[in-house]
C-alpha cells in the first residue's frame, strides 16, 4: 500500500485527487494540508510514502516547503503538482530533492503512474522536461533566464520578495536574520541586473514565477 500526503491550498483539488485516488487499489491518502506549515506537521506524524506537493500555496511556499521536508526527511518523494509551466521550475525544483514534476494540466493516469516510479525510488520526468534537461546538458554557454543563475536560497528569498514580502518578514519566515536576507537581496538583484522590488514582482510575472 502506497500511503500518501496530499498538499494544496485548493479543497477542491485535494477532494478531487483522493477521489482519483481511492479507485487504485494500491493507494491510500493518510493525510492532507493546506499549507507548508500543515505538511511539515503531517511529516512529523510519519507513516508517508510520498508527497504529493503543490507549488503555490500562501503563506510558506512549495519551494520553502520542499527545502525543508528535504531537510526533515531527505529520502521521502515529493512529487511536485504544479500550476506553473515546467519550463519554469521543473529543472531547479529536481535539483533541490523533487523526486519529480507534473503540471496541474496532466491526466490523472500519469499522476498514477509517476506516484508508483517515485515510489520505486526513481525519478518522474515528464516528455518535456526530460527535452528541457537534454538541452541544458547540450549547451552549457546556452542563455538562460536569470533565475536560473540563482541559488537555493536565493530563489526563495527572490520569490518571497517578488510575492510582496518585507524584507523582515522574509526574515522572521525563513529563520534568518535581516542583514542575511539582505544581503541575500542585494546578490539577487546583482545577478538578475535589476533594481528594486518593483522589478523582481515585474519579473516574476513575466516568467509565471508567481501569480
Amino acid at each position: 500500500m502506497i500511503r500518501i500526503a496530499i498538499v494544496d491550498d485548493h479543497a477542491l483539488v485535494r477532494a478531487g485527487l483522493r477521489q482519483y485516488f481511492a479507485e487504485q487499489a494500491d493507494f491510500q491518502v493518510v493525510g492532507e494540508a493546506a499549507s507548508g506549515r500543515e505538511a511539515m506537521a503531517l511529516l512529523r506524524e510519519g507513516g508517508l510514502d510520498v508527497m504529493l506537493l503543490d507549488i503555490g500555496m500562501p503563506e510558506q511556499s512549495g519551494v520553502d516547503t520542499l527545502v525543508a521536508v528535504k531537510a526533515r526527511a531527505p529520502e521521502l518523494p515529493v512529487l511536485i503538482l504544479s500550476g506553473f509551466a515546467e519550463s519554469q521550475y521543473a529543472t531547479t525544483l529536481l535539483r533541490q530533492g523533487a523526486s519529480g514534476y507534473l503540471g496541474k494540466d496532466c491526466d490523472p493516469d500519469e499522476i498514477v503512474k509517476a506516484i508508483r516510479t517515485v515510489c520505486r525510488g526513481r525519478k518522474y520526468i515528464s516528455a518535456g522536461v526530460a527535452e528541457q534537461l537534454a538541452e541544458e546538458l547540450g549547451d552549457k554557454h546556452a542563455d538562460q533566464p536569470a533565475h536560473l543563475q540563482l541559488s537555493e536560497r536565493e530563489l526563495q528569498v527572490f520569490l518571497r520578495l517578488a510575492q510582496g514580502e518585507t524584507v523582515g518578514h522574509v526574515a522572521e519566515g525563513m529563520s534568518l536574520s535581516v542583514k542575511t536576507i539582505s544581503t541575500y537581496r542585494t546578490r539577487v538583484m546583482e545577478k538578475m541586473h535589476l533594481a528594486s522590488n518593483s522589478d523582481l514582482t515585474y519579473y516574476a510575472l513575466k516568467h509565471g514565477l508567481i501569480r
